[in-house]
């Protein structure tokens, strides 16, 4: 029908089950630093011990085993700075599919090289001259490949809404849900979901000042297209909200929320610090937006989406020596 849903929970139920084989039910994890520090209590959903580093395996791996024997056949192609090309390795792989993946030549050797090594080929591109999607169309026209998008798909998105799904099964009682926000995939599902268990649950955005897509798209009421950013979370460096996800953002998400390089620097140091755990930049936003106060009061219990782990080795050394750990 017209007016049916793109997304719904149904969709994110059938997700969670069809993934199995596949995505890992990843710990919630709380640390006492990290609720003193930011003045809330914090359920930390720690998709850095995801497979292949990072939630998107959620998604890739709900599409690619959705795929028809034809379509399996005929491969699989996608674009990705790092984190849906690994899931998309690594569902491709599963099934037997052949994968290409269109990666920007300035994708951190993290995440780059665990794609290569699962037998994905890699087209590189600059990102600052070229067009990802004109380039996945030209691999798709030459091997008869099947698009699996990184957020714009209703199965992409009901994917990532079962990291949401896994968190309010183990922590029902919350009142709000941080989510970061690129390309608006995993905060579409997370959303989504969440609404449907807890519907008073308040649900926010974050991405960072540098990248703020999503952030001008709200205060226009409809999709704004910004430069390639350059902010140090690689994962969130796009360049407009997705055509689908966006209507589902506008309905679920309070707000958006800004975090600065700096403060995205101290979150990631102090996650490694304080509580041992690795996150990479795009993974620590929402812990830097609680860190740094950019939550509206009343909120008492929060969960987190830590959405990835795949931190660059030269990030660290930067990270070290650019960083105060705050007190």
């Amino acid at each position: 029908m017209e007016n049916e849903p793109i997304l719904t929970a149904a969709m994110i139920r059938e997700a969670a089950e069809r993934i199995r084989p596949l995505a890992r039910r990843t710990p919630v994890m709380t640390s006492n630093s990290v609720d003193e520090r930011a003045g809330v209590s914090l359920f930390l959903k720690c998709e850095n011990f995801q497979r292949g580093g990072a939630f998107k395996i959620r998604g890739a791996s709900n599409m690619i085993l959705s795929l028809t024997p034809d379509e399996v056949r005929r491969g699989v192609v996608a674009f990705s700075s790092g984190n849906h090309a690994q899931g998309v390795a690594i569902a491709a792989k599963y099934v037997g599919a052949a994968a290409t993946i269109v990666m920007p030549e300035d994708a951190p050797k993290s995440k780059m090289d665990p794609t290569r090594a699962l037998g994905a080929r890699i087209v590189t591109y600059d990102r600052l001259r070229d067009d990802r999607e004109v380039i996945a169309a030209r691999v798709m026209a030459e091997t008869g490949g099947v698009l699996v998008p990184p957020y714009d798909h209703p199965l992409i998105m009901a994917g990532q809404g079962t990291a949401a799904l896994e968190l309010l099964e183990e922590v029902p009682d919350l009142d709000a849900l941080i989510v970061c926000v690129g390309g608006g995939g995993m905060a579409s599902g997370c959303s989504t979901i969440a609404k449907a268990m807890r519907p008073g649950i308040r649900v926010f955005g974050v991405e960072p000042e540098l990248g703020n897509d999503v952030w001008l798209s709200f205060r226009k009421g409809e999709r704004v297209s910004i430069p390639p950013p350059e902010t140090i979370a690689d994962g969130l460096r796009t360049l407009s909200p997705g055509k689908l996800t966006f209507p589902i953002l506008k309905k679920n998400l309070e707000s958006v929320l800004l975090v600065s390089e700096n403060q995205i620097r101290a979150a990631v140091r102090f996650l490694m610090e304080r509580v041992k755990i690795v996150a990479e930049p795009s993974g620590a936003v929402g812990v830097a937006a609680a860190m740094f106060g950019k939550l509206p009061t009343g909120i008492r219990r929060a969960g987190v989406i830590i959405s990835g782990g795949n931190i660059d080795p030269d990030f660290l050394k930067t990270l070290y020596r650019e960083t105060t750990l705050l007190n």
